[in-house]
């Protein structure tokens, strides 16, 4: 058995905006494993400035697995603990290494069958730039939009969000916001009022991660569901991941794999969260068709009915060409259509 890595940079097709600055593109990593005439492929989405990998021996640490490849998977995954993104690469590498190297979790969804239920992203930017991408959305067929808010003035996004429920009730769209942690402790139970008011389906992390006092009193007096998503990051143990739901007990949690330990920490998670009757739905992290692939395979087997967080596939220019697609704000895969990957 075999493996090398390679870095890949993705570019996006336009800047994309978050409370935490602009993205221009980013940095992701590909695992390669070969045995026995199979081939696995997987990604490692490390995502700078967030994930808990972000770390200068993070290439060593990639070199270390490809040494060591031979250990095999379960070995590997115990000396990967703090390289949650690596662990998601492995996990999927193995998964692809015998028969077909892009159907990881054979289902309905891989034959082409059913589709995924995903909310349609919305970038920050300039009030227009985001009325305009609220309306694409709409018009593609979506039923669940997720705004990324907490840049601009906060009335300035409440009138989008008004102008939006204006024309569509709550059961006619779903309106999801991300404020990843924009919002101070102080100023949260206002703003959440505000929202709350408009219907919203949920707030995404509010406040900064790691106030597990402030969270956890504003999750007990919120108006508004809230779900923690950086709140998750670098949580490792089964031990640890439930001692956190206990003290915050959120209303809801966002899995992204690559910063959560791949399908193992993944499962983790979903095994507490639904232990304590905490909803829970799955997204992307920016990875590539390769990564987005993995998660999307894998999240359709948890049969979960809430619209997921996987619509990023149309973001870059230089994107793996896969056969994914979205119509009328679900995912498809269309095993008909051909893969195309420069490096293999």
């Amino acid at each position: 058995m075999t493996a090398r890595y390679l870095r890949y940079d993705l570019h996006f097709k336009k800047p994309s905006g978050t409370s935490r600055g602009v993205m221009t593109q980013k940095e992701t990593w590909f695992l390669i494993v070969e045995h026995q005439g199979g081939r696995g492929i997987g990604e490692c989405g490390l995502l700078r400035g967030l994930s808990s990998d972000d770390r200068p021996d993070y290439e060593q640490k990639l070199q270390w697995v490809c040494q060591n490849i031979e250990l095999g998977k379960d070995a590997l995954l115990d000396h990967l603990q703090e390289f949650p993104s690596i662990q998601f690469g492995l996990e999927s590498a193995f998964a692809s290494l015998y028969g077909d190297p892009y159907e990881l979790f054979p289902s309905e969804f891989t034959a082409g069958i059913k589709g995924i239920d995903i909310n349609g992203l919305v970038w920050m930017g300039e009030f227009a730039d985001m009325a305009q991408q609220v309306e694409e959305k709409l018009a593609a067929g979506f039923t669940c939009v997720k705004l990324k808010i907490g840049a601009l003035h906060f009335a300035e996004e409440l009138s989008l969000l008004e102008n939006i429920r204006s024309r569509y009730s709550p059961e006619q769209i779903e309106i999801r916001v991300d404020a990843n942690g924009a919002f101070s402790s102080g100023e949260a139970p206002e703003k959440l009022q505000a929202l709350a008011r408009l219907g919203i389906h949920s707030i995404e992390q509010p406040i900064r991660a790691g106030q597990r006092a402030a969270m956890a009193t504003l999750c007990k007096q919120t108006p508004l569901p809230i779900a923690l998503d950086e709140e998750l990051i670098g949580i490792t143990t089964p031990e640890e991941k439930a001692a956190l739901l206990d003290e915050i007990q959120p209303q809801n949690i966002i899995l992204k794999p690559s910063l959560v330990g791949g399908f193992n920490g993944t499962d983790q998670w979903i095994t507490a969260a639904e232990a304590r009757g905490i909803r829970w739905w799955i997204t992307s992290a920016l990875e590539s068709n390769i990564g987005l692939n993995a998660i999307a395979q894998y999240t359709f087997t948890k049969k979960n009915p809430l619209p997921q967080g996987l619509g990023t596939g149309a973001l870059y220019t230089n994107n793996i060409t896969a056969p994914l697609e979205v119509v009328d704000g679900k995912l498809f895969y269309r095993p008909g259509k051909p893969w195309e990957i420069p490096f293999l």
